[in-house]
């Protein structure tokens, strides 16, 4: 067997929060001498080969998530949808076998990718849904997830084990027989204490339609807001595009070392729900709003977690004006979990040698 150092790295393209939150991972990775390969598609793909230009990347099959116009139809047409994206799994499960006897992986990490796993390769899922929240098929929806998870060596759950803790009943099962280990909140970016340039920034992401739903309200709303804007619409594109919209200064997209600086200039964050938006307003410290996409429970749920919790106030796509924001005054704000992640200790998995 040679002695490689090669990972497979490959997270679901379900807007940018797979991704970004692999980034500290890729970099965990390259600090300790392990040589990643990315794969993945769309979206995802492409902001990872921007943000890891000299890293060898592969394309896996799109899994074709598209949101239903209405929250009230988010589960209906999800069960649309999964013949579809079974359809790319099996395709998926075909190429990493092929990749597996082509090529001398030492480890693989999926983020969410369910085909993305080897018995000849020490495997690991990356996910804070140990619970899937359905609504009344939410035990259903779990189960399969977690009969899922056990195909993997090890399940990296980013969040703390105890409480307090950032992902509540999605990352936190009473019983179970599943090998996890909590890595702690994963995030790119890193606060920095820099004088306050925006009032504002609304930053954008998840799947079509809803983003881009969200981004018309909100470019309408922010008209009337007193004070600077920052506008990151969340799309990623061939070259990074802006332009000056009343008080807004509108970008397509941001890589991290803009991102991190923009939301550390600051006031106040809105956005979606989602846990790696969560992770990373944690980590900064920050004061945020939230408008979770319409009919997706775990958004819902985090949303409404936090806005209990006295941190965050939220509310619906359709209830939402831009004098809420005031709200924020009455809320303490995000702030992170202490947590050193031994990454040479985590990576010892792909050390293992390779099952016959």
């Amino acid at each position: 067997m040679k002695n490689s150092k090669t990972v497979l790295v490959a997270p679901l393209n379900w807007g940018l929060g797979h991704a970004t939150r692999c980034i500290p991972i890729i970099h965990a990775l390259l600090q300790e001498n392990f040589v990643p390969v990315i794969a993945s598609d769309g979206i995802a793909l492409q902001l990872l080969k921007k943000e890891f230009p000299n890293l060898e990347t592969l394309t896996l099959p799109d899994y074709q998530i598209e949101y239903a116009k209405k929250g009230k139809n988010f589960k209906l047409k999800m069960l649309k949808d999964s013949p579809k994206m079974l359809k790319a799994i099996s395709k998926e499960r075909k190429i990493i076998k092929k990749l597996v006897k082509e090529r001398d992986f030492c480890g693989i990490i999926s983020d969410n990718r369910l085909g993305v796993y080897s018995k000849k390769v020490p495997s690991v899922f990356i996910t804070h849904q140990l619970n899937v929240l359905s609504g009344t098929t939410t035990w259903f929806s779990s189960k399969i997830h977690q009969v899922i998870i056990k195909k993997f060596d090890e399940c990296w759950v980013p969040d703390v084990e105890g409480k307090p803790n950032l992902s509540g009943k999605l990352g936190h099962l009473k019983k179970h027989t599943l090998s996890l280990k909590y890595i702690g909140p994963l995030s790119r970016l890193k606060f920095q204490e820099l004088p306050k340039v925006y009032d504002l920034m609304v930053i954008l992401s998840g799947p079509e339609p809803q983003r881009t739903m969200l981004e018309e309200k909100l470019f309408e709303e922010v008209k009337h807001f007193d004070g600077k804007v920052l506008f990151v619409r969340g799309k990623i594109e061939a070259k990074q595009e802006y332009v000056q919209f009343l008080n807004c200064d509108v970008y397509n997209f941001m890589q991290s070392e803009q991102l991190e600086k923009a939301f550390n200039e600051s006031e106040l964050i809105l956005s979606r729900s989602g846990y790696t938006t969560v992770m990373d307003l944690a980590k900064l410290n920050k004061k945020a709003f939230f408008i979770p996409t319409p009919g997706q429970f775990e958004q819902e749920y985090l949303a409404k977690r936090l806005q209990k919790q006295q941190l965050v106030p939220t509310t619906t796509q359709d209830n939402f004006f831009i004098e809420q924001l005031e709200r924020v005054n009455d809320f303490k704000g995000l702030s992170c979990f202490h947590h050193e992640e031994n990454y040479k200790a985590l990576f010892h998995l792909f050390k293992r040698k390779r099952k016959l």
